[in-house]
């Protein structure tokens, strides 16, 4: 008796055992995630009108080839999933809802442009799948109490704005300034951020404004109307395609204003170079991360490494393309984020961690650039830097810009 009464104490406790080690492990795994791998997934325009940006997915692909390649993030190998939108809306809505319902991924990544991230926001925050660092600044990924399964990472496109507003109010007060932009929340986030930064002024100095549908073939008659309306300054809000057209029309056309281009159509390889380096000569427009065409940084140890990775795992690519740099940035901000979250790989957790990160630096940020987040702060990039274009490479000047203008800290 004494026998069974202890068999049935040990049996009972590794049933309880095998219970509560069930109930635990599921609580640290979320949907995606085994011992070995981690599913994660991302859209990006593979195709269409923003296909430039295609190789931001691409780059993300090889770098999580090199963690792979290195053992994982804690043992575990992740299984990046990458799907074309074409950048349309609705072929964004079907591609999430495959990676969330039908191929179970832990969250999504890097989902790129304004429109078709606004496609997915509200079904991503319903299904509580964290929507993590979207390719896009604008400001709505920001909002925590409303969305708190959506964050970005670059620095809002408002914020940009108000930078190249604040440089014109303090450089060129009298400036008539005329804006082509996308008509979408994207441009319009441009836009109204630049109006706001210029505050009463506005009024006065911006003398035209047009917009465009990213469908459209080409942007020359809204240059036409730009150009003669008279402006000497002219602030171009347009996506990589676009942006070589416009600044090689202005050029053409013999318009030659003090023009700032926005950060994400700053690309030397995609924009730059199809646009003309002649005709590209002084364009303004803000960095936060480093150049490689920039000489400062040719010794660097950091750029030095990303150099290497470049030639191991995207051979041939330009390297003058600072989308492969962004890339590199947010896929290292990426892994730092399941790397704090350990072995608890549920979607919350990763939130949480998200939200957690403390005087972050990836390797190729600017110096004095940091990332910081909080659960009422989702906007990981606050800081910038003006640089122009002297025909050749991208040269800083000026202070890194820390926050809202008008509330900034330099340093």
């Amino acid at each position: 008796m004494m026998i069974q009464k202890r068999l049935l104490v040990a049996a009972a406790a590794a049933a309880f055992a095998l219970g509560t080690g069930s109930a635990f492990a599921a609580g640290k795994y979320g949907p995606g995630v085994t011992d070995t791998e981690i599913k994660i997934g991302g859209i990006s325009p593979y195709s269409g009108p923003a296909s430039a940006y295609g190789t931001i997915g691409k780059a993300i692909t090889a770098y999580f080839k090199m963690v792979n390649d290195n053992g994982g993030i804690n043992g575990r190998k992740i299984d990046f999933i990458s799907l074309d939108d074409g950048y349309s809306p609705p072929k964004t809505v079907e591609q999430a809802r495959k990676l969330v319902e039908q191929d179970h991924v832990l969250l999504i990544f890097q989902s790129l442009g304004t429109p078709t991230n606004t496609a997915i926001h509200k079904y991503m925050n319903a299904k509580k799948v964290p929507q993590l660092f979207v390719a896009t600044g604008a400001s709505k990924w920001g909002d925590p109490k409303h969305f708190p399964w959506t964050m970005g990472w670059q620095p809002s496109y408002p914020s940009e704005a108000k930078i190249y507003a604040h440089y014109l109010l303090t450089e060129k007060p009298n400036a008539k300034v005329a804006i082509l932009y996308q008509n979408d929340d994207y441009g319009k986030d441009y836009l109204n951020g630049f109006l706001a930064g210029l505050g009463d002024k506005a009024k006065t100095m911006v003398v035209a404004k047009e917009s465009y549908e990213v469908t459209d073939p080409t942007v020359d008659s809204q240059m036409i109307k730009l150009k003669d309306s008279g402006a000497d300054t002219f602030f171009n809000i347009t996506t990589p395609k676009f942006a070589a057209q416009v600044i090689r029309k202005a050029y053409d056309s013999g318009w030659k204003p003090l023009q700032f281009l926005n950060n994400v159509s700053s690309a030397i390889g995609s924009v730059l170079k199809p646009a003309g380096f002649e005709q590209s000569t002084g364009v303004i427009t803000t960095v936060y991360q480093m150049d490689y065409s920039d000489p400062q940084f040719k010794d660097d140890p950091a750029m030095k490494a990303w150099d290497a990775w470049m030639d191991k795992y995207m051979p041939g690519a330009d390297k003058t393309n600072g989308n492969y740099i962004f890339a590199y940035n947010v896929a290292y901000t990426m892994v730092q984020v399941l790397k704090q979250a350990g072995d608890d790989l549920t979607r919350a957790n990763v939130m949480k961690q998200a939200a957690n990160l403390k005087d972050f630096r990836t390797e190729v940020l600017l110096p004095g650039i940091k990332i910081n987040t909080s659960p009422d702060d989702f906007f990981p990039i606050e800081q910038m830097q003006l640089m122009k274009f002297d025909g050749a490479a991208w040269h800083l000047f000026g202070d890194v810009i820390t926050g809202e203008v008008g509330h900034e800290t330099t340093h």
